[in-house]
This record gives structure tokens, C-alpha cells and sequence, in this order.
């Protein structure tokens, strides 16, 4: 589950809309139709590989779920499930291993995100509180804040 979560943000993170990392070659292929996009290979075939993990999970559960707390004959069918989600979860690990350190971030990127949509909206709501001004009156304050920088904010046509 943590890396089906990790790798659906690398996804994001490396897609065009958010462009926040870059990938090396080895753990990308290149779009079949779009020439310009690079694929995020790894973390796109470890987040379906959750699926199959989970699976194994319900085999095993189901296969557990009615037995005696002895061993019985049906519990030669754990054998396959469970040697194939740890190997698959193996195999994934050592993807991630190889593949996080090479991660490279895009900080210009990053930072035209972060000063976009008031980030700091929340702080500066905590920093009047911390001064003593009462959380509904600073939440005022700070949505006040926000709609005069929307309103005087120039955008392109």
C-alpha cells in the first residue's frame, strides 16, 4: 500500500501539469503516441502490482478464515500466494531502491507551485493566533487578505 501511494505521487509529480521531478531514462519509456512524454515506468508497474499483492492477501484470509487452529491439508494452497507476494513486494523494493536516490527535483518548478494558491494562507492564520487575536477574527483577517490578492492580482488574457 505505501508504495502504491508513493508512486501514484511520483506519477503526479512527473507528470506535465505538476512537473515537479524528473525520472532518469532507466525507470521511463517513451510514449507510444506523444513523442514529447516520458513515461514513469517503475512507479506506474509498482503501483499495479498492489492489486496483485492484494489479491494474495484475500487467498490467504479466505483460505484461513474457517479452519481450526491445527494444520489441515488445505494449507498447501498458502504456498503460491505467499511466495509470490514476497517476492513482488521484494522485487518492487529493490525497484525503489534503485530508483529514489536517482529522483531528481525540479526546484523552479516547485516553487512557482508553491507561491501560487496563498500555501502560506493557514500560517499566517496560526501566526495571529499565536499574537492573540481570536481564530475566528484571524480566519477573517486572512480571508480578507487572500480575496484582495486575488483581486488585485494581474492575469494574463
Amino acid at each position: 500500500m505505501h508504495l502504491s501511494r508513493m508512486s501514484e505521487e511520483l506519477v503526479l509529480c512527473t507528470s506535465a501539469q505538476f512537473n515537479f521531478i524528473d525520472l532518469p531514462d532507466r525507470f521511463c519509456t517513451g510514449s507510444s503516441i506523444m513523442p514529447q512524454k516520458k513515461n514513469p515506468d517503475v512507479p506506474e508497474l509498482v503501483r499495479g502490482k498492489t492489486g496483485r499483492v492484494y489479491g494474495h492477501l484475500m487467498s490467504l484470509l479466505t483460505l484461513m478464515k474457517s479452519q481450526p487452529l491445527a494444520y489441515n491439508k488445505d494449507n498447501q494452497e498458502d504456498k503460491e500466494p505467499l511466495f509470490d507476494a514476497v517476492d513482488t513486494v521484494r522485487d518492487c523494493l529493490k525497484a525503489f531502491a534503485d530508483m529514489v536516490p536517482a529522483i531528481e527535483p525540479k526546484k523552479a518548478s516547485m516553487y512557482e507551485a508553491a507561491r501560487r494558491g496563498f500555501s502560506t494562507a493557514t500560517d499566517l492564520a496560526d501566526y495571529l493566533v499565536r499574537k492573540g487575536v481570536a481564530f475566528r477574527d484571524a480566519h477573517e483577517i486572512v480571508g480578507q487578505s487572500v480575496a484582495y490578492g486575488l483581486k488585485s492580482e494581474k492575469r494574463p488574457v
